[in-house]
């Protein structure tokens, strides 16, 4: 067998292509000589080495110039400016100008690897060929210095996710260089060129032999005589021919409203039905962003407009300029010589004019469906919309929906209930119109939604299977929707690449983006998950409020107040909202428990058996009411199981602070046996994660009451069973608990070991109460006062981090506190009396002395003693 032989093709792949090309660099090495030039270039290699990790790039070829390949565009794009600004530092520093060309662009490449023989004899161990690949190489060969020219399908994509590098994205320059022909390439390329101010040079590239710009004819003088007169002479013609056709302005996705149906034919039936059909038609598009009913509904309201107020072509356009729509679609159904009629006008909304108009005729009701379809085709061409996009995201109303009228009726009014809250009438709606047409998928998933708002996913599971079973009759859009549930409720680990993926394929569909806001949150990865949720906090979303809530949630984990305290109230929490208990606890870590408490009774009511009270009463030192609310909320919860089980250990947590050591242990074994044993019973992978966090919590409060037997069995039914989730918040709490019963073992450098290998922003907040603890008995009484201030200074975290749905809340809150407490002995430790009596002050004041249980006044009295 031939050695040299390679690895099979994988296949065509979309891959981002980056070649760039350092200028001059021949005579660089000419002008510094051989040995200043090799640390030159040794220092460019290490900038390309660290931009590789931080962007995420591969290397692949780097003999004249860099190639390297990227799985998203704004990746490259990421390590292109990153790379530009770089090497403008490496020359300020040598007092030389450093600077690169770059070409960036999307497109197929084939991949393959060399043998292991032939990279011994200098061959890449990867290879990589396509038409991408040159068409790279025109670009970076393109660019003048310090330039980064992309295609116009990479500008796309970079442009729309831009957002995604902060405050740079929102500062960069983008600039056309218009229409270019390329050698070999038979259709002319728009070229696009970004950068950042001060570094990209912003001009037109200079025409080469393998590239030059693409002149229309009527540009070139020797033509342009007679161009103008047989334009002149066509002009004159056509005038008299046909008349122009009112435009309107409208760009890729742009917004339109909706209208409600003009149903004329005296049958009641297709009112709700049709214009359900219409949006879901309408909204398979790509091109075109179709603004919610409910959000319409929503800037009625704020128009001080009833409620049932006909969404006409006047009413219509003034929420289309209030919501920064551009164009209305009024839909109307008829009946004409016998035949039904569906027809649709695209209203200018500023004039209230009609700019275009199309209608489609059919045989009896149920043509209407196959009607609407055509007639938001024509439409979806005429606001610009390509003819292939059309075709490719376009599935025929019958199958996406349902050819029965009366269950397309009913599932209409469940959306309108959903949309108004009421869950349960729209679960009902749903589940009619599944009697009604068991294939009905998109009702399917409706009941899905329905139950999981309800706070019962359990029941909404047969649902989502059937809608699996039935997710080709969805539309594109509602697939992908599908596929991000089933791995939520199947694969946890994998939900967060499947809502990330929909976000980025759909900008505009802005569930995706909450969702991917929500999953962020459960990993602590707040300042990530800030830029999703920000986006999902739209005004066009009409659960705006909902995502302000996220935003308020998240900036609170990264202990921005004044932000998270804005977004609650954009949230709605003055009127009574769940924010309001979120606002509450945003307060309280800030040490306002007199608005807190103010908060807190709006919230009352707002949420299903909520820790924060328990939470916040602990925070002020308030013992009796913080067992006596846990007590309340375990009640509370009864009714929910999953609820019930975690609401045991806020309760557990009271009665430990109170000194109340046996109860609080029975209510740890019972929550934790309670959850292991249904973590290999929960129908849905989410709960058994949140089950097994509560189990490990559980045996982590145990752990540090000095109970030895409960965190081992729990460790041992973890380490026995393989089935169970291993999610990453799970994973780290179970190091938690290893990392202290080493150190409970007298290994307290292993157990170190564990805890600094876990500290990267994403760790749970028991981490550092593990962390102090470990490097006070390693007699690294430095580190562990670091932490200590750490935890004090983390109450915003302390209050936002997720866990088990809020459950570890109470000892999260009550460790911040303790954490003063412990900083006063580490002091008394070191000799530093004075520092000890600040931390302890500092302890009063959250913490009464008169009010504290015995098992926490006898610690403050030791450190008291100390100083007399």
């Amino acid at each position: 067998m031939n050695d040299f032989s390679r690895a099979p093709s994988e296949g065509p792949q979309l891959r981002t292509l980056l070649l760039t090309d350092l200028v001059d660099s021949t005579g660089l090495v000419e002008r510094l000589g051989d040995t200043p030039a090799s640390e030159l270039f040794r220092e460019h290699d290490r900038l390309v080495l660290e931009l590789q990790q931080a962007w995420r790039g591969r290397l692949i070829d780097r003999s004249d110039g860099l190639l390297l390949l990227f799985e998203r565009p704004i990746d490259g794009l990421g390590f292109a400016l990153d790379y530009t600004r770089g090497l403008r530092d490496i020359g300020q520093e040598r007092g030389l100008e450093l600077q690169a060309r770059a070409g960036l662009h999307v497109g197929e490449v084939l991949t393959w690897k060399n043998s292991e023989a032939a990279v011994q004899f200098g061959a890449k161990p990867l290879e990589v060929e396509g038409l991408a690949k040159p068409m790279a190489a025109r670009l970076m060969s393109l660019a003048r210095p310090g330039q980064v020219l992309l295609s116009a399908v990479a500008e796309s994509l970079t442009r729309r996710a831009s957002r995604e590098l902060g405050a740079r994205g929102e500062s960069l320059l983008w600039k056309s260089h218009g229409r270019w022909r390329f050698k070999g390439v038979p259709e002319a390329l728009e070229i696009h060129e970004v950068g950042e101010v001060g570094l990209a040079p912003l001009r037109t590239p200079a025409n080469m032999p393998k590239a030059w710009r693409d002149i229309p004819l009527w540009r070139r003088p020797a033509a342009l005589a007679a161009e103008v007169l047989l334009v002149i002479g066509l002009g004159v013609g056509t005038w008299f021919v046909t008349r122009p056709q009112p435009a309107i302005a409208f760009a890729e996705r742009d917004w339109v409203v909706v209208g409600d149906l003009r149903n004329l034919t005296g049958e009641k039936v297709l009112d709700d039905s049709l214009a359900q059909a219409f949006r879901i038609s309408l909204e398979q598009s790509r091109y075109v962003n179709v603004l919610s009913d409910m959000k319409a509904r929503d800037t009625l309201a704020r128009m001080q407009r009833k409620p049932g107020t006909l969404l006409d072509r006047g009413i219509a356009s003034e929420i289309a300029l209030r919501d920064g729509a551009r164009a209305v679609i009024l839909p109307t159904v008829s009946e004409v010589g016998g035949r039904v009629r569906v027809s649709a006008e695209v209203v200018d909304p500023t004039t209230q004019t009609t700019v275009y108009a199309e209608s489609m005729d059919g045989i009896g009701a149920t043509s209407a469906l196959d009607s609407i379809d055509k007639v938001t085709a024509a439409l979806r061409g005429k606001l610009g919309e390509a003819l292939a996009s059309i075709e490719k995201d376009s599935e025929p109303l019958p199958q996406v929906t349902t050819r029965n009228i009366d269950a397309l009726r009913a599932y209409a009014l469940g959306q309108k209930a959903f949309a108004g809250s009421r869950y349960a009438d729209a679960a009902d709606f749903y589940a009619r119109a599944n009697k009604l047409d068991p294939q009905f998928a998109l009702a399917h998933v409706g009941q899905l939604r329905a139950y999981n708002a309800m706070n019962d996913l359990s029941r909404g599971l047969p649902h989502l299977r059937a809608a699996l079973a039935l997710q080709d009759s969805l539309p594109p859009r509602d697939q992908l929707y599908l596929e991000a549930w089933a791995a939520e409720v199947d694969t946890p680990v994998q939900a967060l690449d499947k809502w990330r993926q929909m976000a980025s394929l759909y900008p505009e569909f802005f569930r995706a983006s909450a969702n991917v806001g929500y999953a962020m949150l459960a990993d602590n990865r707040f300042e990530e998950g800030l830029v999703f949720a920000r986006r999902a906090a739209s005004p066009k979303n009409e659960f705006e409020r909902l995502s302000w809530d996220l935003v308020g949630r998240l900036a609170l984990g990264l202990n921005r107040f004044e932000e998270a305290q804005t977004a609650f109230q954009k949230a709605g929490a003055a009127s009574g909202s769940s924010a309001a208990a979120r606002l509450a606890s945003a307060l309280a870590a800030q040490g306002k428990f007199g608005a807190a408490q103010k908060a807190w009774q709006q919230a009352r009511g707002s949420v299903s058996a909520p820790f924060d009270q328990v939470s916040i009463y602990i925070d002020q030192g308030q013992w009796q009411n913080a067992r006596h609310e846990a007590d309340s909320v375990n009640g509370q919860a009864a009714g929910n199981a999953i609820r019930s089980r975690a609401a045991r250990f806020p309760s557990a947590v009271a009665h430990w602070l109170k000194g109340e050591h046996p109860q609080a242990l029975k209510q740890l074994e019972r929550a934790a046996d309670e959850a292991l044993a249904a973590a290999s019973t929960d129908q849905a992978r989410s709960d058994s994660i949140d089950d097994l966090y509560l189990a490990l919590a559980s045996a982590l409060l145990a752990q540090r009451m000095g109970e030895t037997q409960l965190p081992r069995r729990v460790m041992q039914r973890l380490q026995q069973d393989a089935s169970l989730p291993r999610a990453p918040q799970v994973a780290a709490l179970r190091a938690v608990l290893r990392a202290n019963d080493l150190r409970l073992s007298g290994k307290s450098s292993e157990a170190l070991a564990i805890l600094k290998a876990m500290v990267d922003g994403t760790e749970p907040l028991q981490a550092h109460v593990a962390l102090l603890e470990a490097y006070a008995a390693a007699g690294q009484v430095d580190e562990a006062l670091a932490e200590a201030r750490w935890l004090s200074a983390n109450r915003g975290r302390a209050y936002s981090e997720l866990g088990c749905a809020y459950c570890q809340q109470p000892l999260n809150v009550a460790d911040t506190t303790l954490a003063l407490l412990r900083e006063a002995e580490l002091h008394v430790v070191r000799r530093n009396s004075a520092q000890a009596r600040r931390a302890l002050d500092a302890f009063d004041h959250a913490w009464r002395a008169d009010a504290l249980p015995d098992h926490l006044r006898a610690r403050r009295g030791a450190v008291l003693a100390t100083f007399n």
